[in-house]
């Protein structure tokens, strides 16, 4: 109780760092927040509106005002409306979650399924199936999502039309961008896990198991694989966290809905309340990730010990 509490708190000391940089960002940055309010930069108020909607939504006020009425509204959950859509920010951002959460969620079980089939049929392997292994996995890992999908629309948009291009309607919509965001993570992963395998299968237990008469493939299975998990549920955690950050890009390629898109389209128009909305929802997914791969480390393996 005494680990869990110490991870909420820091849990809580995330979330409130990430709201602080989004709300000194977002004031220091150029353009006027009162514009985005009435209309965006096209708008052409009269002096009279802007000092109303600045009294409105106290932009009049100095600074530290404005940060202590900011946290305290974000401490009873209420953040506000968007200034561009004109609904409540909860609302916007639920309208578009599902369609992120699932091309992140798509994208990360791609990633380990690939991860742990190359890893454990390339392990102590012929040497040839390793390097051209690791080479695959080097350039897969080294290669940005935008690049892949750019060659994967080409082929499989353009050159041979068979997959959608673009949307967010029907499964077949979520294939291309789902592999161009999982095959740099799924190259990275392998990386990491065929070391960890490699090092286990020279483990005496690991001999211990192969002189009761179990085969190759239980060796790894059973034995090796579980203990070269932990590595691999610490990196999928934190991947899968930083997955709706890297869904942006990969939203704007495929001209898909989410709130990677949305964030962007905020921040350009200066729609302060969305970006803090989307800020703390991407801080609070990373802290409960964590706890949860703390709590399936501890499951897989009881030595490991919480961070």
């Amino acid at each position: 109780m005494k680990q869990l509490a110490a991870r909420l708190l820091a849990g809580v000391g995330v979330l409130w760092g990430a709201a602080t940089l989004t709300f000194v960002a977002i004031h220091f940055s150029a353009g006027d927040p009162v514009l985005a309010i009435l209309g965006g930069p096209d708008a052409i108020p009269t002096p009279q509106q802007l000092a109303q909607v600045r009294e409105e939504y106290g932009f009049d006020q100095p600074l530290w005002v404005q940060y202590g009425r900011y946290v305290g509204r974000i401490a009873h959950g209420d953040f506000g409306e968007s200034y561009r859509l004109r609904i409540p920010v909860t609302e916007a951002i639920g309208k578009q979650i599902g369609a992120t959460l699932q091309l992140a969620l798509s994208a990360a079980l791609l990633a380990i399924g690939l991860a742990l089939a190359s890893a454990v049929l390339t392990a102590k392997r012929n040497p040839w199936v390793r390097r051209v292994a690791s080479a695959s996995e080097l350039v897969l890992s080294s290669s940005p999502s935008f690049v892949l999908g750019i060659l994967l629309l080409l082929v499989f948009s353009f050159q041979w039309p068979v997959l959608p291009p673009a949307g967010s309607n029907g499964w077949q919509t979520l294939i291309l961008p789902t592999i161009a965001l999982a095959l740099p993570i799924a190259g990275m992963l392998s990386q990491v896990l065929r070391q960890e395998l490699e090092d286990i299968l020279e483990q005496p237990f690991i001999a211990m198991a192969r002189a009761r008469g179990l085969s190759q493939t239980a060796v790894r299975l059973r034995h090796a694989l579980r203990h070269a998990l932990v590595p691999l549920v610490t990196l999928s955690g934190f991947i899968f966290a930083s997955l709706l950050g890297g869904a942006v890009v990969t939203e704007m390629l495929f001209a898909r809905q989410g709130i990677g898109r949305m964030m962007l389209d905020a921040a350009v128009a200066k729609d302060a309340p969305v970006v803090l909305g989307i800020t703390l929802l991407a801080a609070l997914v990373y802290v409960g990730v964590n706890l949860l791969v703390d709590v399936l480390n501890g499951l897989i393996d009881p030595r490991v010990k919480p961070r």
